[in-house]
């Protein structure tokens, strides 16, 4: 099993209270992983990333996206030393893209992560 569809399990197990729709999409390159759908009825997407450097890559199609559609979009990285995930604002990945894990992340916990997914449009 690769990586990142380790990490989606460990998403799934371990932020229960979002629905989670895996986007497999090969048509529109760019498309973030995952569709997140909270209590307050808000959509957002999430951009999986699992890295065993400091740095975390990107293709231009996702930068492009985020760029694009900076509101509700987020980056969720893992690095293979700590298996702490890092949540990062989908705004800030010309920053992410150039300092990695340097860049200070929203939060840095499963439960953490849970409560800005939760407080969405509230």
């Amino acid at each position: 099993m690769k990586p990142e569809t380790k990490f989606y399990a460990n998403v799934k197990k371990n932020i229960k209270n979002i629905s989670w729709i895996r986007i497999e999409n090969l048509s529109v390159p760019g498309t973030p992983d995952l569709l997140g759908y909270n209590n307050n009825g808000v959509f957002f997407t999430v951009e999986l990333k699992y890295t065993k450097t400091n740095k975390v890559t990107f293709s231009p199609h996702q930068i492009a996206f985020h760029v694009k559609h900076p509101n509700n979009t987020f980056i969720l990285v893992q690095d293979a030393c700590s298996m702490l995930p890092k949540l990062y604002e989908g705004k800030n990945i010309r920053e992410l893209a150039a300092w990695g894990l340097k860049l200070e992340a929203c939060c840095s916990s499963y439960k953490s992560c849970s409560k800005v997914f939760d407080l969405l449009g509230a």
